[in-house]
């Protein structure tokens, strides 16, 4: 079995695959100041609800956009499992051609999603990532990594209105009835909730205009079915699109 792991600035998440099938998922709070004996225990225990056991993970492969906790992950599987993990990034093979003006400033998850929606989906190909920041990442007919959009992730944006003002207060992200709130809660929810609706659209029509056609436009993340039901421009939420791509570049690599 491949345990993927996708460290993000603020959740963890991991998939256990046989073959093509994930068998189960998990997702946890990523917590720089864990040392691997304490994810090591973590990362049992989740295993162990499922009726996993370590010796049933023969391979690993992760992403991370926190570096810090790389070198954590790989003294956890070397010291439990008995194994080395896939790190994504230089000189791992992925398929994807990185047309950037730096290819080095492309985060590893992003080329990952990309893996995964253009052999998903073919190209061309919008993949929406509703995280701790909000990123659009172009992929195109031939699997090119074209480029991109980011701006603050929905929970960011709302706690950063909810830190820098004295009478909001914090609010479930949901979705409100009606665009016009009549309570503070009720317009707040709207502002957030169909504000990011209105800044997915806005940004993937004007993606689209410049790549001069339609194409499909594809969601993951930890907001992905929250806004997706809100909006016809997004064609399907996938929040185990990057699970999926590490796969896909575990099997690309594998000796």
């Amino acid at each position: 079995m491949l345990l993927a792991i996708d460290i993000g600035n603020s959740e963890t998440t991991l998939g256990v695959f046989e073959a093509e099938e994930l068998r189960a998922t998990w997702h946890m709070a990523t917590v720089i100041h864990r040392t691997a004996d304490e994810y090591a225990v973590l990362l049992s225990n989740l295993l162990q609800s499922q009726g996993f056991k370590a010796a049933d993970i023969k391979w690993a492969a992760l992403c991370s956009v926190v570096p810090s906790l790389i070198t954590i992950y790989e003294v956890l599987f070397q010291r439990y499992f008995g194994i080395l993990p896939l790190v994504v990034g230089s000189g791992i093979k992925t398929g994807v051609r990185i047309r950037m003006d730096n290819p080095r400033e492309v985060g590893a998850d992003r080329i990952v999603d990309a893996v995964a929606a253009h052999h998903l989906y073919g190209g061309p190909v919008i993949i929406v990532d509703l995280g701790t920041a909000t990123t659009f990442d172009t992929i195109s007919e031939e699997g090119d990594y074209l480029g991109g959009a980011i701006s603050p992730g929905i929970v960011t944006a709302a706690e950063a209105m909810f830190n820098r003002t004295a009478m909001l207060p914090r609010v479930e992200l949901a979705r409100p009835s009606l665009a016009i709130g009549t309570n503070t809660i009720s317009a707040m929810q709207s502002g957030i909730v169909f504000g990011y609706v209105g800044l997915v659209e806005g940004m993937v029509a004007r993606i689209q205009k410049e790549l001069g056609k339609k194409t499909r436009v594809i969601a993951t993340g930890g907001y992905a079915e929250l806004i997706t039901k809100e909006t016809k421009i997004i064609d399907g939420a996938r929040p185990d699109l990057t699970l999926i791509g590490l796969r896909l570049i575990h099997q690309m690599n594998k000796a």
